[in-house]
């Protein structure tokens, strides 16, 4: 009998121990920022995603800079637009703040994100009000959720504050401590092994308008891509430039912007461009190439071009000592 209490209680140490064991790779699993790779103290945040207008009225915009990963897409009368999403750390305020459109909305609910916006189309709206996603409006919610700037005109003039986000989220109900799915990232030798054509300075035509070419400056020191937007300098690890076919719906412009089918892309990363796939992977826009293709651990600016245009057509590369090229 003694026999048998101790062999139980050696079994009893050896599952505590293999639990103990478990939790701790949990817990530095946990510590992995999901949308950055980075390593972080808290990840047990959501998602939040925020239209922010980049017409020339609306810059500088402000908190950009901060968030995980920004999509730059088209909108109506061929200006682009931003959808930026924060996770690793939410800013004290975010903005302008425009109107959704309905592929921001079907981008946000890839990460599961609570969906911020000032206004909708009437697809967006439709999506929306659902109950199928999260979100406030500056519709709704105008003057406390989001403010105006007073020295701005409407429509550039609106901007999210994050702590009244969180309150009004308590109100609903709406969870704020599930984190999204994690993407994949280069290891650090894969870093190191990366091979492709030289980028050094990149510019990207998102739309035939000049005003909104995204110029980025490659910064060897820090291993990262620099744009300036309205005097506001811009960080990106990752370029990331996808074709997708774009489809004008209505009089109005609005477009039907396909994000599901996959295609061809450009990554740009460490001062080296590569052909690869785009994929969507369970709502979230992802590098794909059978030999292998991932994201640099940081900040990732994904430019979404129509697919009519081309890839050539709308990414120019130039190398200290060459002229343009592509």
């Amino acid at each position: 009998m003694k026999k048998k209490w101790i062999a139980l209680a050696a079994a009893s140490i050896l599952l505590s121990g293999c639990a103990s064991s478990r939790s701790v790779n949990n817990s530095e699993r946990n510590e992995i920022n999901p949308l950055t790779g980075v390593e972080s103290a808290d990840t047990d945040r959501r998602a939040v995603a925020v239209v922010i207008s980049n017409s020339t009225e609306a810059r500088p915009q402000t908190g950009l800079e901060d968030a995980d990963i920004v999509y730059e897409m088209l909108a109506e009368g061929n200006i682009t637009r931003f959808l930026a999403i924060y996770q690793s750390e939410y800013p004290e305020f975010a903005g302008p703040v425009r109107s959704a459109r309905d592929y921001f909305v079907e981008i946000a609910m890839g990460y599961d994100a609570l969906f911020l916006a000032h206004g909708y189309s009437p697809e967006a709206k439709e999506m929306l009000f659902d109950g199928k996603v999260d979100q406030l409006n500056g519709i709704q919610h105008d003057g406390d959720v989001f403010k105006r700037d007073a020295s701005r005109q409407a429509p550039h003039n609106s901007y999210v504050y994050f702590d009244k986000v969180l309150d009004r989220a308590k109100d609903k109900d709406y969870n704020m401590d599930s984190s999204p799915a994690r993407l994949s990232f280069l290891t650090k030798n894969e870093e190191e092994s990366l091979n492709g054509e030289p980028a050094s300075n990149v510019v990207v035509h998102t739309s035939k308008n000049e005003s909104f070419d995204a110029t980025y400056e490659y910064d060897k020191e820090s291993e990262s891509y620099h744009r300036t937007i309205g005097g506001v300098e811009i960080k990106a690890d990752n370029i990331f430039v996808i074709e997708a076919d774009h489809r004008v719906v209505d009089a109005a412009g609005r477009l039907d912007i396909n994000l599901t089918s996959g295609g061809d892309a450009f990554l740009i990363q460490k001062g080296i461009k590569n052909m690869v796939k785009w994929q969507n992977k369970n709502g979230q826009i992802v590098p794909y190439k059978e030999s292998g293709a991932a994201l640099k651990k940081g900040q990732t600016w994904i430019h979404v071009v129509p697919a009519s245009r081309g890839l050539n057509s709308t990414v120019d590369v130039e190398n200290e000592g060459e002229g343009n090229g592509s």
